[in-house]
């Protein structure tokens, strides 16, 4: 199965635009978002066309293809106007063989991990920073920022297929790849 992987949206209409036409491209089957949908947050500037109205409706025209877990901008209010779930902490992905634990990174990340156990895969956006890195046992992925990047990196998403996470900029450019089988 393929997967799209995205995170910290944060409202930008032009951005949420660029991702769904890459994510019909694409031909994966969902969209995994890690948080940071609709609100950009007291400590980040406006993204580019800041609309989360418009937002809520291209994201509602896919809920049944959408993964979600909660960021720390979202909260009950967007779950209201969202119509698939979005205040989960966590989820869990187990693909050819693979545990991947999902979550935003404001609680869970390299530095304070969740309850994963060696050969485990730790998937979190928060803070805008693209990542694929082995810690000891485990691998830290991060699909880095849709709209609001950081780090001196474009505006990014990932897909993973065929236990290949590869990160990737709106102009198709590879900018990362990993294989986690090995």
């Amino acid at each position: 199965m393929k997967y799209m992987i995205a995170s910290d949206i944060h409202g930008s209409a032009y951005y949420c635009g660029l991702l769904l036409d890459e994510y019909r491209k694409s031909g994966a089957s969902r969209l995994i978002l890690l948080g940071d949908i609709l609100y950009h947050g007291p400590r980040n500037d406006l993204p580019r066309d800041y609309d989360p109205k418009a937002v809520i409706s291209m994201l509602n025209g896919i809920k049944d293809q959408i993964y979600s877990v909660r960021g720390n901008c979202d909260t009950e209010v967007d779950q209201m106007v969202l119509e698939f779930p979005v205040l989960a902490d966590y989820g869990l992905l187990v693909v050819n063989g693979l545990t991947i634990y999902l979550t935003h990174g404001h609680i869970y990340h390299k530095d304070h991990l969740p309850p994963v156990q060696k050969g485990d895969i730790l998937l979190h956006g928060h803070t805008h920073i693209l990542t694929a890195e082995r810690e000891g046992d485990i691998t830290i992925l991060n699909p880095g920022s849709v709209s609001i990047p950081k780090g001196g990196n474009p505006p990014t998403f990932a897909i993973l297929e065929d236990q290949v996470f590869r990160i990737l900029d709106f102009e198709g450019n590879k900018l990362k790849e990993m294989n986690l089988g090995e």
